[in-house]
């Protein structure tokens, strides 16, 4: 955990290593076939004995899969118009590998205007492909040498450690992140520049040849959006050390709470290394649609696009897929007058619900309010703090029919780290919260929970949150813990400094969830 090797997890992790292996195939072949996560595995688990309200009432409750879930209704009137049926010939023939013109013109507007870039972004800037897996993989192609490294501050999204290898055999950089407490100036699980640096310093070290860096905003687990100075510093830091920023911002129409939390990377005045910094977003999360399979990057430097254009051969879109998408983008007012303050509040009403499940429960989380998902600490449920017990409750929770994902996937230095998705119907994620909650009360009941803190090596970096990060409830029987009273003091000060209050009224509240509130007046009339 922390800074003691920056590469330890990249080696010995059970996710590149052959434990199979067949005559048929070549020794690339072997260890692509050998390739394995829990994210993975829990995904086939859950399509073998999907839920389903009539069909399958028994079967797997999905928390643990990024997909939103909640605007199906808006999606499948706008995209059954007639502007979405239409068929020309040029749609049927072979095309710009790289995307239609008409479409790459279509996701240079919509994210000049989104991104609030300073000047109009153009079409010959941008590759369309089919998914984010697929740039991920082409990107660490094209930059990167076999041997080559890329930095990955962990948690991260695991499913991109597959992305890297499976096509170029590139591995990641693991730079581990804690969610330790010192004072109320820094978060959980916060990069900084200090730890960039100090992870090339032992990086340079090691002799290892690090070309690329991978960052996510707002991020995947943890739900944090970097602001506008931190990701000038980041890209500074990598124009020192001529590294490459791949910049993931598939969640940035995800943000439901402050509208001004996130800021594009596209909308800085100047980038410290454009010909460097390339950044990718597609329609998967922020407009709900994974099964379109669209995404895009935007990059100044055009032997990058030249080269994804090479590659985009084997990644390219359906002719009527990119008409569609393209009058999706288009349709500026469906996009923010209907479906984007939509999507907004029925994912902060599904948040609410997650997070509120979570409190009552005594278990910490991550209180924020980008992405689809939360990221939760369950260390009180493991019998020991031990990725193996981590493991254990995964599966479970797996066996009692409900998905979520455990933090090993996420290269987590800490045991005991899981993702809940909130993005779904309500009567799906509350079957998923009582299964989850009955599994959590055994495990509790078996053994009590006692104070444990993760294996950390005696020169292991501490990292801290404020007590608004990291929600945590009182009255719990646990041992005095002087970390644990410092996070209550600074609570009960951002309580007393924060305007939340005058700023969530009760007018407001009855305004934004009307359907809740004249239940509410009805059973306080009770």
């Amino acid at each position: 955990c922390g800074l003691r090797d920056v590469v330890f997890d990249a080696e010995p992790n059970s996710t590149f290593q052959n434990f199979n292996s067949s005559i048929y195939l070549s020794k690339r072949g072997n260890e692509i076939n050998n390739f394995c996560g829990g994210l993975q595995e829990g995904f086939v688990a859950y399509h073998a004995d999907k839920h389903d309200e009539d069909t399958n009432p028994n079967g797997i409750v999905n928390l643990g899969t990024s997909e939103n879930k909640l605007c199906f209704d808006l999606l499948c009137k706008r995209l059954t118009q007639k502007d979405m049926c239409y068929i020309d010939p040029q749609l049927l023939q072979y095309s710009d590998w790289k995307g239609h013109q008409f479409l790459r013109e279509e996701v240079g507007r919509f994210l000049t205007y989104h991104c609030k870039a300073p000047a109009p972004l153009k079409p010959e800037n941008i590759v369309v492909v089919n998914g984010c897996g697929s740039l991920y993989a082409s990107l660490a192609t094209v930059v990167c040498d076999p041997k080559d490294r890329i930095i990955l501050p962990t948690p991260f999204y695991g499913v991109i450690t597959g992305d890297i290898f499976l096509y170029s055999s590139i591995k990641p950089l693991h730079l581990h992140l804690d969610s330790k407490v010192t004072d109320d100036q820094t978060r959980p699980f916060q990069l900084t520049v200090e730890k960039l640096e100090k992870a090339m310093q032992i990086a340079q070290r090691q002799g290892l040849s690090i070309k690329a860096m991978i960052l996510m905003n707002p991020h995947n687990p943890l739900g944090d959006s970097y602001s506008g100075a931190e990701m000038t510093e980041f890209l500074e830091f990598a124009k020192r050390y001529k590294l490459h920023v791949i910049v993931d911002e598939v969640y940035m129409l995800s943000v439901f709470g402050d509208a001004c939390s996130f800021q594009s990377v596209l909308s800085l005045q100047r980038l410290p290394d454009p010909q460097r910094t390339h950044v990718m977003w597609g329609i998967s999360k922020d407009l709900a649609a994974s099964g379109l399979r669209v995404s895009t990057l935007y990059t100044a430097n055009m032997d990058i696009i030249s080269a994804l254009g090479q590659l985009s051969y084997f990644h390219a879109l359906p002719g009527p897929t990119q008409h569609a998408v393209a009058q999706l983008l288009k349709d500026r007012d469906w996009i923010n007058q209907v479906f984007l303050p939509t999507n907004r509040a029925r994912l902060k009403t599904a948040h609410k619900y997650i997070a509120d499940e979570l409190t009552a429960m005594g278990i910490p989380f991550l209180n924020r309010s980008a992405g689809l998902f939360i990221w939760a600490d369950f260390r009180k449920y493991l019998k020991s703090p031990t990725f193996e017990e981590e493991i254990k409750l995964w599966r479970q929770l797996l066996e009692n029919k409900v998905l979520i994902s455990n933090g090993k996937e996420f290269f987590c230095c800490e045991p005991g780290w899981f993702r809940i998705v909130f993005s779904d119907k309500t009567y799906r994620i509350q079957l998923g919260m009582q299964r989850l909650k009955k599994v959590l009360e055994a495990q509790e009941t078996e053994a009590p929970p006692i104070a444990k803190e993760p294996p950390c090596p005696p020169n292991a970096e501490s990292k801290a949150e404020s007590a608004e990060d990291l929600l945590d409830v009182a009255g719990q029987p646990e041992p005095p813990n002087p970390a644990l009273d410092g996070l209550i003091g600074l609570l009960r000060q951002q309580m007393r400094t924060s305007d939340w209050l005058q700023r969530n009224t009760a007018e407001q509240f009855a305004q934004e969830n009307p359907e809740v509130y004249e239940v509410f007046c009805k059973l306080a009339e009770k």
